[in-house]
């Protein structure tokens, strides 16, 4: 706990930051953000020596892996420099208040039959309160939580699960969760805490933990994963169902990330949250598909592919002659052939180059998951497509879209000495390719996991 009005003075807020994994500015742009939430909290009626909690939550890049995670694949990952800054107070019943940058505070109660918001950005705080509410019977002291965010919102950067993974921390900090049994048996670090945030937002079960409606969307635990366990200045490699580390890689010296959002909105909602979903249905369908004609039951499309001699080719045998479902055996076909290529032959490499300092080759291998992810899993907008181009024209060492795409950005390796230059131009082609679209660009390291400030002063 930290009192509010140390977060009130900038300069004591940068201090509490530094050390964290930031650069100084991104640090100083952080510390900004505190005050301008820790105020909001303050102009609704905190008294300045309150004690509060305050997190960084930050955004992801998926670097390879696109789409892997809810089959049991891998992914290569690192947190982003700008992300949510949260303040939060509790309260003496069992209501949350949420004020988010700008606007009306959304309120509701931790009730397990709490209904949420669909289409509305409170729908992923909602969705956490109901389900810590169901899990946890003693889950009921409230909260009034304020954030302020640099995070491009709808860009394929995981704001949705960072704000509900901010969300999460909060309540169960106040609500005492790693001392409740129930959580004792089933989360035993962080990885395991990702992974069940990974079902508080698809809304499956995780052990004896019931799931329920989710957000709406049927996703994995990459997001969870790179937010709260990723390493600054490092890319992490993880596997996923059950949730795996593998290694830390370092970021290349003198290289950072730069970042070009598109301006075609990528939201887990409507149409796009249709699209999204039916990526992750064809992965269903080929499980069911095995498990009719085999007998077997695995269920996940990696150890399906692992079960022994001669399995990859049975599943294609078995997709081949599918007749029955919404998707044609083609798709099923292009959805398998995405995976095995992004899963098995080029995320294992492409970390290796990485690790090797291999940059010419590790380009190569992106460059060819871009190709796959517009030519096989279908996930692509023109805009994406462009950026990725424009960035390797224009000198990037690899660039790739990143995220469920249908919009959203684009990653590109850069060298930090020219990254200025490099992002001027980046901006400038993209203005030039697609006028009148609000893309937006910035540049930053591999940062840091979550923290919490009070953890550090």
């Amino acid at each position: 706990m930290i009192s509010l009005q140390r977060l009130l003075d900038k300069g004591q807020v940068e201090a509490l930051i530094q050390g964290c994994g930031l650069r100084p500015t991104a640090a100083s742009a952080k510390a900004a953000l505190f005050v301008q939430a820790a105020h909001r909290l303050k102009t609704s009626g905190t008294a300045t020596q309150s004690q509060v909690r305050a997190f960084f939550v930050p955004g992801r890049i998926e670097v390879l892996g696109k789409h892997t995670d809810y089959a049991g694949g891998r992914s290569l990952v690192a947190a982003l420099e700008q992300g949510f800054c949260m303040v939060a107070v509790p309260r003496a019943d069992a209501q949350v208040v949420v004020w988010a940058d700008q606007g009306q505070p959304v309120s509701f109660a931790l009730d397990p039959e709490l209904v949420a918001k669909h289409g509305h950005w409170s729908n992923y705080p909602m969705t956490v309160a109901r389900r810590l509410a169901r899990n946890f019977p003693a889950c009921r002291q409230g909260m009034e939580l304020a954030f302020c965010s640099d995070l491009p919102p709808a860009s394929g950067m995981s704001s949705s699960s960072a704000l509900m993974v901010g969300t999460y921390l909060a309540l169960a900090a106040f609500n005492q969760l790693e001392a409740d049994p129930r959580y004792q048996r089933q989360v035993h670090n962080q990885l395991e805490l990702a992974a069940y945030l990974g079902t508080v937002e698809n809304g499956q079960n995780f052990g004896e933990l019931a799931g329920d409606q989710g957000v709406g969307t049927f996703g994995g635990s990459e997001d969870h994963t790179a937010i709260l366990c990723s390493r600054a200045g490092h890319i992490g490699q993880f596997a996923y169902c059950p949730a795996r580390f593998e290694r830390y890689i370092s970021l290349p010296a003198g290289h950072l990330f730069a970042i070009g959002c598109s301006g075609v909105v990528a939201e887990k909602t409507g149409a796009a949250q249709a699209l999204y979903n039916r990526a992750s249905a064809r992965v269903r369908a080929m499980v069911e598909a095995w498990q009719r004609g085999t007998g077997r039951t695995e269920k996940h499309l990696y150890p399906i592919l692992h079960s022994g001699p001669g399995a990859v080719e049975r599943l294609r045998q078995l997709l081949a002659v599918q007749q029955a479902g919404p998707f044609s055996p083609a798709e099923l076909r292009d959805r398998l052939e995405h995976f095995i290529a992004e899963n098995e032959e080029i995320a294992l490499p492409a970390g290796e180059a990485l690790a090797q300092g291999d940059l010419e080759r590790f380009g190569w291998l992106v460059d060819r998951s871009q190709e796959l992810t517009e030519t096989l899993l279908g996930n692509q907008v023109p805009q994406t497509v462009a950026l990725a181009r424009l960035a390797r024209e224009g000198g990037a060492a690899a660039a790739s879209a990143f995220g469920a795409g249908f919009g959203g950005s684009v990653w590109a390796l850069v060298s930090e000495e020219r990254a200025d230059i490099f992002l001027d131009r980046w901006a400038r082609g993209y203005a030039r390719a697609f006028p009148g679209l609000p893309g937006g660009f910035f540049l930053s390291q591999a940062g840091p996991a979550t923290f919490t400030l009070a953890g550090l002063g």
